[in-house]
């Protein structure tokens, strides 16, 4: 079965075409069946009167997971001269304390 580099292109084009049929007839079925469940969907919400604050829809982006709690700032250790607070954690320092250090001040002058 000796074939030629044209057969097997012509081959690989034959079956690239199939395959975009193939995947044409999927859609058509998806958007078929799309458009069924959406309207399963609409008799249901209105049997049981579910609302899209049940649903948790804003409107607004995708709904946001439920017990998601958001991520906690550090507890100030340290005070600066204006009221400014730094929990001392990682990462830059902010600007106060760098001044200061550079002054000669130790960090422990602005324990809370």
């Amino acid at each position: 079965m000796a074939s030629t580099l044209a057969d097997i292109n012509s081959q690989i084009k034959k079956h690239d075409e199939q395959i975009a049929q193939l995947r044409k007839q999927a859609e058509e079925l998806r958007n078929h069946e799309r458009a069924g469940v959406v309207d399963e969907l609409r008799k249901k919400i209105a049997e049981y009167g579910i609302s899209a604050s049940d649903l948790k829809l804003t409107g607004r982006g995708p709904a946001k997971r439920v017990g998601a709690a958001p991520a906690a700032k550090g507890i100030p250790k340290y005070r600066g001269p204006a009221g400014e607070t730094w929990s001392g954690g990682r990462g830059r320092k902010p600007r106060w304390v760098t001044e200061a250090l550079a002054a000669g001040k130790p960090l422990t002058d602005f324990e809370i």
